[in-house]
């Protein structure tokens, strides 16, 4: 019988901590997301960006906040990880960060405009963080949880995620947000959610797009030897469809964004 690294076998608290010994790695290679997300948000919500009131919560290193602030909002950064928020401190010493999660928010009732889950809110306990999102939103703020997803219609991504699900011994849908990034058991039931896929793709180093697939916590959580010997395997692999080194990774985004 076939190995498996089960990265359910680690709770989940201890999962959701697990990037903060990849941070570094995390801000390199993670992709970021396009501007027809952020013009998906506006749209939703009814208002520009700048000048909007912006929280970030599980802003991790910073990808999404970046985005944020470029786009004109008054973001702050809310984020648990030690390691993830030093790293963010040294890519954008600027921008204000809070250590709190989405449990439990650190700000005044009614003083956001947009609260987001940049690949965060499937971390949170969804009942508690939906709470604390009706409390701390003004009224007519925006909720928006966005991920972004694997485009499996490629053939040699959706031929990857074949490797990855055997490798790790679950279904797809257990290996994070790669796949389907929520259901909606998952969303807050009294909220009216308008939902948008943006697909877009990036072209990367193949050490960037394996850098990518190693600082996910399905990885970070299973023997360190395991995980180098499957990635070594797989860049021997995708050298051999890729040999000029650079792989163009397709992703849709998924956004679910409601008007409280």
């Amino acid at each position: 019988m076939a190995t498996t690294h089960s990265p359910n076998a680690v709770p989940g608290p201890t999962r959701a901590l697990s990037f903060d010994r990849a941070a570094a790695q995390y801000a390199a290679a993670r992709p970021s997301y396009p501007d027809a997300l952020f013009d998906a948000v506006e749209n939703i919500a009814g208002r520009p960006l700048r000048g909007a009131r912006t929280l970030d919560v599980g802003a991790g290193t910073g990808i999404s906040t970046r985005r944020l602030r470029d786009r004109g909002a008054r973001v702050v950064a809310v984020e648990p990880g030690p390691g993830m928020a030093a790293q963010l401190r040294r890519d954008l010493p600027d921008v204000p960060l809070v250590r709190g999660d989405g449990n439990r928010l650190p700000f005044a009732t009614a003083s956001a405009d947009l609260i987001t889950y940049a690949q965060s809110w499937h971390w949170t306990d969804h009942t508690r963080s939906a709470a604390e999102v009706r409390r701390v939103l003004r009224p007519g703020g925006t909720l928006a949880l966005w991920w972004n997803v694997t485009d499996d219609t490629v053939p040699w991504l959706a031929a990857q995620e074949e490797r990855l699900v055997r490798f790790f011994g679950v279904g797809p849908e257990q290996l994070g947000p790669r796949r389907s990034a929520v259901q909606d058991r998952d969303l807050p039931p009294d909220l009216a959610f308008t939902c948008r896929r943006v697909p877009w793709t990036r072209r990367v180093p193949l050490t960037t797009h394996l850098d990518n697939l190693g600082s996910h916590s399905a990885f970070l959580t299973i023997d360190d030897d395991a995980a180098r010997d499957f990635l070594a395997e797989e860049r021997t692999r995708l050298l051999a469809d890729f040999p000029d080194g650079t792989v163009e990774e397709a992703y849709v985004v998924e956004l679910h964004a409601a008007v409280c």
